[in-house]
């Protein structure tokens, strides 16, 4: 998971940093460092993504098209 695709989830969502952060169990400042492109643990982005797919959404890998993210049915 890359910092554009954890922006897209949470705006699919409609969850806030303080909630995704809440949810992964991990500071607010963490998702904040994540989304502007800094490298975090990659322990720490599974547990995110963890989160996100929790709450809906299905990450999409790059297929020629890039990498992005949708809504689970």
């Amino acid at each position: 998971m890359n910092a554009t695709q954890c922006k897209m989830a949470r705006a699919a969502t409609g969850l806030g940093l303080r909630e995704l952060a809440d949810m992964a169990g991990i500071s607010p400042n963490t998702i904040s460092r994540l989304e502007r492109g800094e490298e975090l643990k990659p322990a720490t982005v599974q547990i995110i993504r963890t989160a996100l797919e929790q709450a809906g959404v299905e990450f999409i890998a790059e297929n020629g098209g890039g990498a992005g993210v949708r809504l689970k049915k």
